[in-house]
């Protein structure tokens, strides 16, 4: 069901710099294109599309991204955040309704916390696409397109181990524990490390994918650790927080880091010899894919066959990182 058109377009064209402020509607009232929105025609309209956080490049991307591919097909598009807060997603989802949106793309805030707001825009008959994150229900959402964290935690913590030379004392930086990827990720890396017994672990800090936190807890990690030799992160965002920590310390040499994204920032990073590793998450490619089933849905009133759709990660090292050729864009 893919389809996969080329981003590279997508990343470089003018249109992504819309951000937060939305395009051409910017929530306007489009007339009475919505409700049922099943069975329209298709390109016309409004898309509203909520993100977690655009100060973090992942979401600005998603946000980029899925509001470039909808103008293209003709749609209006607004963008806002809720910025981790169940509450302020809903405000965002009433807004959307109250405009008559014709279809909802949505990061949730909440994996429980989020079902509320998206049976209200069901209730509404605006049909909701999930990207980034699932919620813990199935049979509301239209579809809900999300990396493969697990697989690609596997491909990550591989990396990491491989660096470390199968032994040595690290640290882990989880992510949102609100966010069901936090957990996977975590899984995943314990999944792999287990299997090495001088690997030992010496603590874990909640820095919920920022990276003011991800410093923080680096330095009350490194206080209480000073000989650890490994971070591994939840995020990219984290990690290079925790980098920022170990160069203030004079400890970064010696020390391996490992991320999750494929950020712009973590690209420089692995190029600088500071991150070993980043988990390129394809962002760009399933908020693009979230759009087009909302197009055909709205054209055809057939939802996507699956509702959970996964997509695999890339692991990025110092070996193939020239191919990143565009944020979250690989061309290998």
């Amino acid at each position: 069901m893919m389809r996969k058109k080329s981003l590279l377009a997508l990343a470089a064209a003018g249109a992504l710099i819309l951000g937060l402020a939305g395009c051409a509607a910017g929530g306007e009232d489009t007339g009475d294109t919505g409700g049922d929105a099943a069975g329209g025609a298709g390109g016309e309209g409004l898309i509203t599309i909520i993100v977690n956080d655009p100060a973090n490049p992942y979401w600005k991307t998603e946000g980029d991204v899925a509001s470039s591919v909808a103008e293209e097909l003709g749609y209006e598009t607004t963008v806002g955040a809720h910025k981790g807060d169940a509450n302020t997603e809903n405000t965002l989802i009433d807004t959307a309704i109250s405009n008559n949106s014709v279809a909802i793309i949505l990061d949730p805030a909440n994996a429980d916390g989020s079902i509320a707001a998206v049976k209200k825009a069901d209730a509404a008959g605006i049909p909701v696409f999930l990207v980034n994150a699932e919620i813990n229900e199935t049979g509301i959402a239209k579809a809900q397109l999300v990396s493969n964290n697990a697989q690609g935690a596997a491909l990550g913590a591989q990396e990491w181990v491989k660096q470390m030379g199968e032994a040595g004392e690290y640290v882990e930086l989880f992510g949102a524990p609100s966010d069901n990827n936090a957990q996977t990720r975590s899984n995943g890396f314990t999944t792999v490390i287990s299997q090495y017994p001088e690997l030992v672990k010496l603590g874990e800090e909640v820095a919920d994918w920022d990276r003011t936190k991800g410093h923080d807890k680096m330095q009350s990690l490194l206080q209480s650790n000073p000989s650890l030799t490994g971070l591994i992160a939840g995020n990219d965002e984290m990690a290079l927080g925790a980098i920022a920590a170990l160069k203030e310390a004079g400890k970064l040499e010696g020390v391996v880091v490992g991320g999750f994204d494929g950020a712009p920032d973590a690209v420089s990073a692995i190029q600088a010899g500071e991150l070993a590793y980043t988990v390129l998450q394809p962002v760009a490619v399933y908020a693009e894919e979230a759009v087009r089933l909302a197009d055909e849905f709205i054209r055809t009133g057939e939802a996507p066959e699956a509702e959970k759709q996964s997509f695999d990660c890339i692991l990025i090292t110092a070996e193939n990182v020239d191919k990143m050729t565009a944020p979250f864009t690989y061309s290998g």
